[in-house]
């Protein structure tokens, strides 16, 4: 396991099991593909994650990965990235524990990490005024030499204070980030908009192209 020290006192598997809350574990409703909770203990609101595959591979094995070391974990990984993040105050949750379970050449992992309270997805938010703070993020995540795996509509969320949050750091690299690769980001979150919303997604998409790359430039 990883954890944080300051908010765990006796780490412990049973941290990332959705059945030690009981019914203080409620599913997700949105994304986590039906295997993340809201969680709270005395480290305060959680949201836990267990690694599912998706897609064609999922029919194969749809929570397990091949072994390339601990450091290699999908859970480590993100823990880790999510961690530096959050330290350089980006706006992300901080990581609480990270674990991973190992069966011979696989494992399975899980992830608990802060609650952004009252908090919902920007698929469900998009205000043209929310176009900046969001662009602001993104540019901040992409000088911070972070890359998203996943920026789309729902891995934005906007808390009750309407803060950005960027959640979802599942497969991110740190360490330099490529113009194409910027940019991809960005026409990622494009389609997911324009998936989610429509016309009202695309012109979203596009003022947040643009906002991206006047803020990304100054």
């Amino acid at each position: 396991m990883l954890f944080d020290a300051t908010r765990i006192a006796d780490p412990s598997p049973a941290l990332l099991m959705p059945d030690t809350y009981g019914t203080a574990a409620q599913p997700v409703a949105h994304g986590g593909r039906q295997a993340a909770w809201f969680v709270r203990s005395g480290y305060g609101e959680g949201v836990l994650r267990h690694y599912q595959r998706g897609g064609m591979v999922a029919r194969i094995s749809r929570d397990r990965y091949l072994w390339r070391g601990e450091d290699a974990t999908r859970a480590f990984a993100e823990f880790r990235v999510m961690q530096h993040l959050a330290q350089v105050g980006l706006p992300v949750p901080m990581p609480i524990a990270a674990g991973y379970w190992r069966g011979g050449l696989s494992y399975r992992a899980a992830l608990l990490t802060t609650r952004v309270p009252q908090a919902r997805a920007l698929a469900q938010a998009l205000d043209i005024d929310k176009v900046e703070p969001v662009a602001a993020a993104i540019v901040a995540m992409h000088r911070a030499g972070a890359w998203h795996a996943d920026l789309n509509a729902f891995n934005i969320l906007l808390d009750a204070g309407q803060r950005i949050w960027l959640i979802d750091f599942d497969r991110a690299t740190l360490g330099g980030i490529s113009q194409s690769a910027r940019r991809a980001n960005v026409a990622r979150l494009q389609r997911s908009l324009v998936k989610v919303a429509g016309e009202q997604g695309q012109a979203f998409g596009q003022a947040l192209a643009h906002a991206y790359e006047r803020i990304w430039k100054t």
